[in-house]
């Protein structure tokens, strides 16, 4: 039994993180500590004037843990790893989790490429962006290989020159031949030192490279040759124009400011390189009634910054926020050089400042309906089926299903939605083994039993309860789940999906009294999307496995087919039908499968 007074009274005046639980063991928050001590006994004081979101949260810990650390920095490494694996609730979250592209040169080669890239690894090649369109950087990149001839192939030159014939490129004259021996690695370097001259935005030698060629096909009246010079161009200033200046400096720079309403937050971020504004983005945040502007643009920097592959060497901010100091240490840590958070005051930089505001407030009202309408559709739906449930709150919700064809190759489906939405990483499916003939009941019985034991024996995938069971079908369906639950002594409401005479879902069977619901209501629509994704779930895997059945017992009933023939020839064929349609020669370029063998497969079929 936790008793919190007795664990407070135990609290180290040391640096850490504290890891709070609700009733049923979940995370609901992470935090850091330069005195854990100090920082964690503020919770549990009635003077402390907390806020809305503090108050609710403190009313739902069960208990806390705590892990010691040697320094602050050290603790905000750690807290932002807990945050980013477990998503506690009551954290301030980043709701996208983007990959930003690169344009990599490996310089480090002889020959170099010119590559798409979103891992920034240091010592691998030279890096430009990160760019926010993976579109425009493969269509750039596409351009620069056929404009200086740079080769694709990832062969290992110089030792690889001339053991295979040269690729199709270099025959349509959109590469040098470097794999033939055809261009010095002096003369190659050259194209390649152009390129990287074009990634850092010098147009201009391009440019004019590209008219003086356009122009001298143009005098030898090769005209569409010329056109394709002149495409060219275009594509050329097209890129060029894209990229505006905002700064006298070349300083990497992330401009970064956040709009909120007091229920969501969009944080804007410009993206400025060698001077130049390459792009933007904006994420948004789930905030709580409270959280100040300050506490989000924190917390963005802990997990933007964490998980991101490019850390600029200097990062404006909005206002100054918490923990600022250590949060420069940690980046210049991983960039290995300084990183600075400043916060402009005035002149260019907060005009710059001031216009990624704009931008993440104009983005807020654009996005506000449409995130609206999906949050009724995902946490509010969940939010109604509990509500009409009399649940305290749903995260997490399995559904079952069986399927079989009079008992042949019976299966169960285990389907998972997490705030609304399914989590098809933890669907399971379930070959019945005990059950003879087409007994639904006895089947559910099983598949129940063999998913919550695998819980209690916290087998990995199956370690995880969820808030509420809801099972297709009704009285009996329910009771059958109520079962197996009481005998393994879990607590765990269940309820049913009842069907009318028509099929179509009517309403939640629970606590031997069926709720009937508004069909118009999204807690209605999802019940329908969960009923049904279970079913299609159940029904797919049980065609699998008949399948399979039907080709095991055809070409078992061949003379001279064992189950190692039978995997040969489905690996070789993929498909029965194609076995069918194959000849004797055919067949018997099928690994193990000999002339008799084929002739006797052959003979069956026809």
């Amino acid at each position: 039994m936790f008793d919190l007074e007795e664990e407070l009274k135990k609290l180290p005046d040391k640096p850490g993180v504290y890891i709070m639980h609700d009733r049923i063991d979940t995370i609901i928050y992470v935090g850091k500590a330069v005195s854990l001590k100090n920082r964690v006994r503020q919770y549990f004081r009635a003077s402390t004037n907390h806020t809305a979101k503090i108050k609710k949260m403190v009313s739902l810990i069960e208990r806390f843990e705590y892990i010691i650390t040697d320094s602050e920095l050290e603790a905000l490494v750690l807290e932002c790893n807990l945050i980013k694996e477990h998503r506690p609730k009551y954290n301030t979250m980043l709701k996208d989790d983007k990959t930003y592209p690169f344009i990599k040169v490996t310089t480090h080669e002889a020959f170099p490429r010119v590559m798409f890239s979103r891992v920034h690894k240091l010592g691998t090649g030279k890096f430009f962006g990160p760019y926010t369109s993976a579109t425009a950087v493969k269509d750039t990149i596409e351009l620069l290989c056929k404009l200086y001839k740079i080769r694709t192939c990832n062969r290992n030159l110089p030792k690889d020159i001339g053991k295979e014939r040269a690729c199709l490129n270099y025959q349509i004259g959109q590469c040098s031949g470097p794999c033939q021996g055809f261009v010095s690695e002096s003369e190659y370097r050259e194209s390649v030192d152009s390129v990287i001259e074009f990634l850092n935005g010098n147009y201009t030698q391009i440019l004019k490279k590209l008219t003086e060629q356009m122009n001298d096909a143009a005098s030898k009246l090769e005209y569409e040759e010329a056109a394709k010079y002149r495409d060219l161009i275009e594509s050329v200033k097209q890129v060029a124009q894209k990229q505006k200046i905002t700064a006298d400096e070349g300083t990497d720079r992330d401009v970064i400011a956040c709009a909120s309403d007091g229920q969501d937050a969009v944080v804007q971020i410009f993206f400025i390189r060698q001077g130049k504004l390459l792009g933007r983005d904006h994420f948004h945040m789930s905030v709580a009634q409270g959280d100040t502007r300050k506490e989000i643009l924190t917390q963005f920097m802990k997990q933007y910054y964490g998980g991101t592959p490019y850390i600029p060497q200097v990062i404006m901010l909005q206002e100054e926020i918490e923990d600022s100091d250590v949060i420069a240490q940690w980046l210049s840590a991983i960039k290995k050089r300084k990183v600075s958070i400043i916060t402009p005051k005035k002149g260019d930089k907060e005009k710059l400042v001031e216009l990624a505001y704009k931008n993440a407030q104009m983005v807020l009202v654009q996005d506000g309906e449409k995130l609206k309408r999906e949050e009724a559709r995902t946490t509010g739906a969940m939010a109604q089926i509990a509500q009409w449930l009399s649940l305290p709150q749903i995260k997490r919700a399995e559904a079952y299903d069986i399927s079989n064809t009079n008992g042949i190759e019976s299966v169960g489906s285990m389907v998972v939605f997490e705030d609304g939405k399914p989590k098809k990483n933890d669907y399971r499916k379930f070959k019945i083994k005990t059950v003879k003939g087409p007994d639904d009941y006895k089947s559910m019985k099983e598949v129940l039993t063999r998913r919550f034991l695998r819980a209690k024996e916290g087998s990995a995938g199956f370690e995880i309860y969820p808030d509420l069971i809801m099972m297709d079908g009704g009285r009996g369906q329910v009771n059958i789940a109520l079962e197996v639950l009481s005998e393994l002594n879990l607590n765990i409401p269940v309820c049913g999906m009842v069907k009318d005479d028509n099929h179509n879902t009517r309403g939640l069977y629970y606590n031997n009294v069926e709720i009937p619901i508004d069909r118009r209501s999204e807690g209605f629509k999802l019940i329908t999307r969960v009923q049904d994704e279970a079913h299609r779930f159940a029904i797919e895997y049980h065609r699998s496995l008949r399948s399979k059945v039907q080709v095991n017992s055809v070409l078992d009933s061949i003379e001279g087919i064992g189950p190692a023939r039978r995997k040969a020839l489905m690996k070789h064929f993929m498909d029965i039908d194609k076995i069918r349609g194959a000849s004797v020669s055919e067949l018997m370029e099928a690994e193990g499968i000999t002339e008799r063998v084929a002739q006797n497969i052959y003979k069956y079929f026809h």
